[in-house]
């Protein structure tokens, strides 16, 4: 495993994935130190020192990354195109430039970040758009860097698998837009947290872009139909041809609230 002394550094840290990532690290006696806007939400995991900061407003960024040796960059804006505070890429992308430029000026040296997939043919949604560039600005700021490239995450705290629960627990018809016939490669969380927790271990992933996926290629619609049979319930889909995509999203959307 290396040197076990050195510190990682975990943002993202109240989220999902950061959370399961951190309890990995702690029980392999790993020193962590957890980096949230507001530390006191953070989960009281004995042996994590949670710290303050903000990667847009680059606040605590110096701090937090001190004595560092691997930083885990788990951070992502899912809010509209538009907002109160400008368009989810440019957070992204501001949020990406300073940590990359705390990082190399800390000596940092490997992040570790948590993207998505790129399809090989389809036109790049908005989101997909802008993880790929905050995996540009952040393989650019350390030549260790790795990225890893993932689907969907199977796990009960998942908010992209939680939607799919949602419309099959409260719908009897289920709205199946055009984005039902997309196929992706989900992949387990146990699975997710394992690659993120093993990577910095890996010479060879350094510097490098790596899909991570689960055995199954799936459509979305097949995903919904497996989640119905294993709870057990009879769902009736109404497909919608791609003009109808934007009420199929509304349904969804508010079912989900």
């Amino acid at each position: 495993m290396g040197n076990t002394e050195a510190m990682e550094l975990v943002t993202g840290a109240t989220g999902y994935v950061g959370g399961r990532l951190i309890e990995r690290l702690v029980r392999e006696g790993r020193p962590v130190r957890a980096l949230a806007r507001d530390p006191s939400r953070l989960a009281d995991v004995e042996g994590i020192e949670a710290v303050g900061g903000d990667l847009v407003r680059d606040a605590g960024l110096d701090a937090a990354l001190e004595g560092v040796e691997t930083a885990y960059y788990l951070v992502h804006s899912m809010e509209p195109a538009a907002g109160a505070n400008g368009d989810f890429g440019s957070r992204d992308r501001t949020g990406a430039l300073n940590f990359a430029r705390a990082a190399s000026e800390a000596g940092v040296e490997r992040i570790v970040y948590l993207g998505g997939i790129v399809p090989q043919e389809a036109r790049l949604s908005t989101h997909l758009a802008s993880r790929l560039e905050v995996e540009r600005i952040l393989l650019e700021a350390g030549p260790s860097s790795t990225a890893l490239r993932g689907s969907i995450i199977i796990g009960a705290g998942s908010s992209s698998f939680r939607i799919l629960v949602r419309l099959v627990e409260r719908l009897r018809l289920l709205p199946f837009p055009a984005w039902r016939d997309h196929r992706t490669q989900p992949i387990s969380e146990r699975d997710a947290i394992e690659y993120l927790a093993r990577t910095p271990s890996v010479p060879e992933a350094a510097g490098r872009s790596l899909d991570i996926a689960g055995p199954d290629v799936l459509s979305y619609g097949e995903m919904i139909e497996r989640i119905a049979d294993v709870m057990g319930v009879g769902r009736l889909p109404i497909r919608f041809g791609l003009s109808q995509t934007p009420t199929a999203s509304a349904v969804v959307n508010q079912v989900c609230r």
